[in-house]
């Protein structure tokens, strides 16, 4: 087991291990004297983990109920928010209580974003189930839901008390979902650390997800990234943009496919893909930096084919989070480990894009 502390606006602990869940109630116990529990989670994760998490948490004495949301991307809208809302307010929760985000990035962004506002703010801890959750999004605090025009526009940043990663979970992760999170895996080693994406190459997706010695490692490699970044700049202003490489691309990819038919990770991918050949066909990124990107994505089965070009991806970038006016933040990588932010005009990165067609 391994403890990595985040020191954001709120100070809490990362715990990554094997069987956490079915000690949960110890964990919240320790960060949280609440009275009850509200249990926010997917139809899908229910299944896996619903009963065992509540037995947990009833055991510390909580008073439990649970909200149980169709699981997919397609939920994550300000509908099935505002029936959180409504389910809160039913049941009693006062701002002294606790949310508890249990499954993966859709419901931890929901959950923190419902911790957020209702009733002004209250505490929630996180308990990521699927490896997409565990490595990015269940740490640093962003919380949000999308709408028609875009991915997670509308949102807050909301530090979570706890975050449990246990990495037993991950057994009950269909491929695709695995597959899913090593986008986020290798776009950590690109932007931060060469050690990181060296030990990547070494395994493929059936070895690495074999070895749980190596998988714990590998998370907690992740998450010490994302909460060296966040430390450093919490509120996305600056350093944390980094961890949107390929996301500017990938997101509009998403949207592209209406959120069916491709993953986060595969999207991401897609888009660190596209990037890089940019940044390498003007002589921003080392010689051979797209070929070895390339050849990992391959080893977890993340090169997908992409309809789009990158020119008609292009006018979906405008409603990126890091477009600041006329100008927009655009991340690459100058070579494996290294990454910057380059400030440029909309329509000269709009250029870029299509001279790549």
């Amino acid at each position: 087991m391994q403890k990595i502390t985040v020191t954001a606006s709120g100070k809490y602990d990362v715990i990554i291990g094997r069987g956490l869940l079915a000690d949960c109630g110890k964990y919240v116990r320790e960060v949280s004297s609440a009275v009850k529990l509200a249990v926010i989670t997917d139809d899908r994760v229910d299944g896996f983990h619903g009963e065992k998490v509540v037995k947990a948490l009833e055991s510390e004495g909580f008073e439990v109920c649970k909200f149980v949301f169709p699981h997919g991307e397609q939920s994550k809208t300000p509908e099935t928010l505002l029936k959180i809302w409504n389910f809160l307010c039913e049941n009693n929760i006062t701002r002294s209580d606790c949310l508890v985000a249990l499954g993966g990035g859709v419901t931890g962004d929901m959950t923190g974003f419902a911790a957020a506002s209702y009733l002004r703010g209250m505490d929630f801890v996180q308990f990521p189930t699927t490896l997409l959750a565990q490595v990015d999004s269940s740490v640093g605090g962003k919380t949000g839901v999308d709408l028609p025009g875009g991915k997670n526009l509308v949102g807050a940043f909301k530090q979570p008390k706890l975050v449990l990663c246990d990495i037993d979970a991950l057994d009950t992760l269909p491929e695709e979902f695995f597959i899913d999170g090593m986008g986020e895996v290798v776009k950590h080693g690109m932007i931060k650390s060469a050690k990181l994406f060296e030990k990547l190459e070494k395994y493929d997706l059936k070895s690495l997800r074999a070895d749980k010695e190596v998988l714990e490692d590998v998370v907690a490699q992740n998450i010490s990234i994302k909460r060296d970044v966040v430390q450093a700049d919490e509120f996305d202003r600056g350093e944390r943009m980094k961890l949107n490489f390929g996301h500017t691309l990938g997101h509009s990819i998403e949207q592209y496919y209406n959120y069916t038919g491709i993953t986060h990770g595969q999207a991401v991918a897609a888009g660190m893909r596209m990037i890089t050949q940019v940044a390498e066909s003007h002589g921003i990124a080392e010689a051979g930096t797209l070929e070895r990107l390339k050849n990992c994505l391959d080893l977890y089965r993340l090169n997908v084919p992409i309809e789009p070009t990158m020119g008609q991806l292009g006018a979906a970038c405008l409603n990126d989070k890091k477009r600041f006016g006329d100008d927009i933040n655009i991340v690459v990588c100058c070579d494996i480990g290294a990454s910057m932010i380059k400030k440029m005009h909309v329509q000269a990165f709009l250029a870029l894009l299509s001279e790549q067609d």
